[in-house]
């Protein structure tokens, strides 16, 4: 019997981006499947007491540092050549993730996700300004209009903080977080013991 993936997933962070990247290859391998969460981030931040990990470790000498060699290697394994840091860090997500859940409704979450993470994190757009929103969407093939609509509906609202708490109700306090069941995974370090999770 195939296991599920629960991704808990916000565009706000470039780990993310890498890390959905990388779970193709995983999901064959093991046979799972991926059931992406839409979540807000500065949501979760919020309801644990977290923080970025820019303002978090500022104090710690090298802590940064690390955490960039990290990623470069990160990228180097997966040859995720494309990445580049968006230059309007940090964006406001808000817009994107309310998206989401509306692309989710509509059937259309898997496509509306490699959207995002193209427009964020490959060609560093500003996606909290609702224009270039809309138009990213539309030049993708997306209803561009319909979706930045979408996003003041009171029932996409609410159903993007049901998903931000339940995630706090189960233990996430960051972004990527991972469930294989009840086994919890965070970051994108983590692969090696999801795969072995998901084929267990």
């Amino acid at each position: 019997m195939s296991k599920t993936l629960d991704f808990i997933f916000d565009f706000a962070s470039p780990n993310a981006y890498l890390v959905y990247k990388a779970l193709p290859a995983i999901l064959e391998r093991t046979n799972a499947s991926l059931n992406v969460i839409p979540c807000l981030l500065g949501g979760l931040f919020k309801s644990t007491g977290n923080q970025a990990p820019m303002l978090a470790f500022q104090g710690i000498k090298g802590k940064l540092e690390y955490d960039q060699l990290e990623i470069q290697r990160f990228i180097a394994k997966h040859e995720l050549l494309k990445f580049k840091f968006n230059p309007h860090f940090p964006v406001n997500t808000l817009l994107l993730m309310r998206g989401a859940i509306a692309a989710q409704s509509n059937g259309q979450l898997e496509q509306y996700i490699t959207v995002g993470l193209t427009s964020m994190w490959e060609q560093g757009l500003k996606m909290d300004d609702p224009q270039v929103y809309q138009q990213a969407m539309t030049d993708a093939g997306l209803d561009g209009q319909a979706l930045l609509e979408s996003t003041q509906n009171p029932q996409v609202k609410a159903k993007l903080m049901a998903n931000t708490a339940e995630a706090v109700a189960r233990g996430a306090f960051g972004i990527p977080t991972f469930y294989v069941g009840d086994e919890m995974f965070f970051g994108k370090e983590r692969l090696q013991q999801i795969e072995e999770e998901l084929s267990a």
